[in-house]
């Protein structure tokens, strides 16, 4: 009898926890429901949508980065699920298009990404005035292109989670693979400019946590420490967390030595920064 009730518990805490997933594209104009594969690397934009048992209002929509030539699903996307859904976070992964040397593909997705969770907010249980874009080295260049070159309120993300992001197209520190895809390899010195990300922060540019090692040799840790300064020079709140080891691509591998640190101090700034 005390085995059949513990065994009970059991699948009625799986059962509270279980996610509800949603996959949808996007198709111009509008994102309509569909059943697809959203892993594959096919043109066509879309988001999947992992629906916690108890919403506490907040959305993360995810742009997992790949240098803008493809993009790390697992460890800076889907594997983030549970852990926020645990938390009360709606989380939303994003598959934009591969740029190609047009910046419009993947940004154009990303504004798309935030209407379309949005326009869903009273169905998923989001406070639609607490909707934030989170991403990735070459992901984090597309949320912080956001932040900054979003074309309206209805776009524009809340808050910002970036992850040892790229964020300059300044051919001194950038990182070169990212630059060339979006920008392509002749990129003029005032495309450069346009989407080095720090240069474009205004005072209306939203909330940032960020997130880094100081051992980055892939992405210089410039990157962040310029868009922080920027931020914080316009006025608007940001927090940066760097540690000292461990590289580029973490995401959230078990790897990473601080793994339980920057999760636990993005919990902490979700639950009181974000209102």
């Amino acid at each position: 009898m005390r085995k059949i009730f513990l065994l009970s518990a059991v699948l009625l805490s799986l059962s509270a926890a279980a996610q509800e997933k949603i996959e949808m594209l996007f198709s111009s104009p509008e994102a309509k429901d569909v059943h697809i594969d959203m892993s594959d690397l096919t043109r066509d934009p879309g988001i999947t949508v992992y629906r916690p048992a108890n919403p506490n209002g907040i959305a993360v929509i995810m742009c997992p980065g790949g240098g803008y030539s493809h993009q790390a699903f697992r460890h800076e996307g889907h594997d983030m699920a549970q852990w926020f859904n645990a938390q009360g976070v709606t989380y939303v992964v994003l598959k934009y298009r591969i740029p190609e040397g047009d910046f419009r593909r993947p940004l154009s997705d990303a504004e798309q990404a935030v209407r379309t969770v949005r326009s869903h907010a009273e169905e998923w249980g989001i406070d639609p005035s607490r909707i934030g874009i989170m991403g990735a080295s070459a992901g984090g260049h597309l949320a912080s292109m956001l932040s900054t070159h979003y074309s309206d309120s209805v776009s524009r993300p809340d808050f910002q989670v970036l992850l040892y992001p790229v964020v300059t197209m300044d051919r001194s520190y950038a990182h070169k693979g990212s630059r060339d895809n979006l920008l392509g390899k002749n990129a003029s010195v005032e495309q450069e400019k346009r989407f080095s990300n720090e240069l474009q922060v205004t005072p209306s540019t939203p909330q940032a946590f960020i997130v880094l090692s100081s051992d980055d040799r892939t992405v210089p840790p410039a990157n962040s420490v310029n868009y922080y300064s920027s931020l914080i020079a316009n006025g608007v709140p940001a927090t940066m967390h760097i540690y000292p080891v461990g590289g580029h691509g973490w995401g959230f591998r078990d790897s990473f030595k601080y793994k339980r640190e920057w999760t636990g101090e993005l919990e902490k700034w979700l639950r009181e920064q974000v209102k």
